[in-house]
C-alpha cells in the first residue's frame, strides 16, 4: 500500500507515517472518561502498523549511529541511545495531538524522530552538519525542532522539569487545551527542580503530564542506592498529585495511561505525574563500560523487548501480515540508509555561526549601558 513512496529520493519515512496517523487517529482511538480504571481501548490495524513503524525506525536508527559511531569514527560527542524505550514513544504520540508539546533531556533522539523531526536531520545533527535540526551546534543531546513542537534536548540534569512546566504555563496563559509532555529519566527526579515545579504545577493547575523514563539507572547508579523512594510516582502524593506507575515496554498500556492523563489536562485538571518503567539496552552513552549492571539482567529485559513484544500481538491477532511487516522493515532500512547519505553529503556550518543563535532577539531591549 506504500509503493508510490519507493520513488522518491531520501523520503523521509517518519513524516509520512505521522501525517498518515493524524488523518485515521481520531477515527480508530476511544478512550475512557475514568482516570482510576482500566481504559477501554479499541486499537485498529493502522494503530498497530504506526507503532511498528515508528519503533522500528527509532530503534534502527539508533543502531546505525551507533556503527557511524563506534566502528567509522563520523559521530563524535555524546551520544545517548534510546534502544529499548521506543514503545514509550510510540504510545504517547497516539495519545496526544501535533500541536502539543514534548520537551526531555539527553536521551532526546527516539521522542525527536516520533514528533516528526526528520531523520535526515537527526543524522546531520549527529555528524555536526549545518543541515541539522539544530544547525549542527547541538549534537546529540541538544535536538530541537519547533516546527514540530519538540523543545529539545537538555544536557543539564533536570533542567527540563521547570522548563517544561513554563511551557505548560504559556499553553494556558494563551488559553488554548494544548497539553506538554515533560520527559525525564530518574536521576532526574533527585533534583530539587522537581519538587519545586510540581508545587507550582498543581497550585497553577498547568496542564502537563511529567513522565519519568525510569530505566532503572541515572548514569551507572541503580534508583535503590539514591533514594528511600523507589516508586518514584509516589511522590506526587506529597502534592495531591494524580500519579501512577506503568509499563513503558508496551506501548497499549503507555497509551492507555498518556491518554487519561492528557484527558485530565485539557479538561484544566492539572497535571499527573507518570513513572513510566522501561529499560535501556544500550549504556547510559556509547562509551558506557556498563560495569554496574550484568549480562544477565541485560538478557532478562531483552525478554520482554517491546517492539518483539508487538511483533507477536500483531501475528497472535492477525492484525497484518509478514509480508506487510517485512514491506515496513524495508521501508524503514531504505530511510535510514539516505539519512546517512544526507548527513555525510551535508555542508559543515560555516565559520561565521559561531556566534549565531546565541540570543534569539539582537535588539533585546533591557540591556542599557
Amino acid at each position: 500500500m506504500f509503493k508510490h513512496i519507493l520513488s522518491i529520493s531520501r523520503y523521509n519515512i517518519n513524516q509520512l507515517v505521522l501525517s498518515r496517523y493524524r488523518n485515521f487517529k481520531a477515527k480508530t482511538l476511544i478512550f475512557a472518561a475514568q482516570k482510576t480504571k482500566p481504559v477501554p481501548t479499541k486499537f485498529s490495524k493502522e494503530t498497530y502498523l504506526y507503532w511498528y513503524e515508528l519503533m522500528q525506525l527509532i530503534r534502527q536508527f539508533e543502531l546505525m549511529a551507533e556503527e557511524k559511531y563506534k566502528m567509522e569514527g563520523k559521530i563524535r560527542g555524546f551520544f545517548h541511545a534510546y534502544v529499548g524505550q521506543e514503545a514509550i514513544a510510540a504510545g504517547c504520540m497516539t495519545a496526544t495531538r501535533p500541536e502539543d508539546i514534548f520537551i526531555t533531556a539527553y536521551r532526546d533522539h527516539g521522542l525527536a524522530i516520533a514528533k516528526g523531526v526528520s531523520i535526515d536531520s537527526c543524522m546531520a545533527e549527529l555528524y555536526g552538519k549545518s543541515t541539522g535540526n539544530a544547525k549542527g551546534k547541538g549534537g546529540s543531546m541538544h535536538f530541537f525542532s519547533k516546527e514540530h513542537n519538540f523543545f529539545g534536548g537538555h544536557g543539564i540534569v533536570g533542567a527540563q522539569i521547570g522548563t517544561g512546566a513554563g511551557l505548560a504555563f504559556a499553553e494556558q496563559y494563551r488559553d488554548t487545551d494544548n497539553v506538554v509532555l515533560c520527559f525525564f529519566g530518574d536521576g532526574a527526579a533527585r533534583q530539587g527542580m522537581l519538587h519545586e515545579t510540581f508545587n507550582l504545577a498543581m497550585l497553577w493547575k498547568l496542564p502537563v503530564i511529567f513522565i519519568c523514563e525510569n530505566n532503572h539507572y541515572a548514569m551507572g547508579t541503580s534508583v535503590e542506592r539514591t533514594s528511600n523512594v523507589i516508586d518514584i510516582y509516589k511522590l506526587a502524593d506529597a502534592y495531591e498529585m494524580p500519579g501512577d506507575t506503568v509499563d513503558g515496554m508496551n506501548a497499549e498500556t503507555v497509551h492507555e495511561a498518556v491518554a487519561r492523563a492528557v484527558k485530565r489536562a485539557r479538561e484544566k485538571g492539572g497535571p499527573t505525574l507518570l513513572e513510566i518503567k522501561t529499560y535501556r539496552y544500550k549504556g547510559h552513552s556509547i562509551s558506557d563500560p556498563q560495569k554496574y549492571r550484568t549480562k544477565e539482567e541485560v538478557e532478562e529485559y531483552k525478554g520482554k523487548d517491546p517492539i518483539t513484544n508487538l511483533t507477536l500481538t500483531i501475528k497472535e491477532n492477525k492484525v497484518a501480515s509478514d509480508e506487510e511487516l517485512e514491506a515496513i522493515d524495508k521501508r524503514v532500512e531504505g530511510a535510514v540508509a539516505n539519512s546517512v547519505k544526507f548527513a555525510e553529503e551535508s555542508p559543515w556550518p560555516s565559520d561565521d555561526e559561531v556566534l549565531k543563535d546565541v540570543y534569539v532577539d539582537k535588539n533585546y531591549p533591557f540591556i542599557v549601558d
